[in-house]
């Protein structure tokens, strides 16, 4: 159910309506919006590592699962909500899902020096590279 505003002191019906209409246009959009809503990343590359930065504020660290499979990083989490049927809410807008983002990673990484930490909202995943990898970069001079 969603609570109206109706104004008693004016005749005119049409911004009535036009309340309405808009109410139902815009919870329709900001519904569609929440489920397509995935979380925004930084990458940085650095000299002697890789690092991602992904905005996922509300979550805690136990709601993540980060797993490697050959070149693909892929992290999900998962924030369930908790039913609570003794509130009688008239507008409940807190809700919950799950999101799901994975990435081709480069040559050269080294899959025992990866860690994670989740700092203020911010999943920081670190993915450290060979040493071979490090010496691969060289700047060619075009004659």
């Amino acid at each position: 159910m969603t609570l109206v505003k109706f104004n008693n002191k004016t005749r005119n019906t049409a911004p009535y309506f036009n309340n309405v209409f808009d109410s139902l246009f815009s919870e329709a959009l900001n519904k569609n919006q929440s489920v397509s809503k995935v979380p925004n990343v930084n990458i940085y590359e650095g000299a002697n590592e890789y690092k991602i930065e992904l905005a996922a504020p509300g979550l805690n660290k136990e709601d993540f699962k980060i797993d490697l499979k050959k070149d693909n990083l892929s992290v999900w989490a998962e924030k369930k909500g908790e039913a609570d049927l003794q509130k009688d809410y008239t507008l409940k807008e807190f809700e919950y899902t799950s999101f799901a983002r994975s990435f081709v990673l480069p040559e050269g990484i080294d899959a025992e020096k990866i860690s994670a930490a989740y700092v203020n909202g911010v999943l920081n995943i670190t993915i450290g590279k060979l040493d071979d990898a490090k010496l691969a970069h060289k700047e060619i001079v075009v004659s």
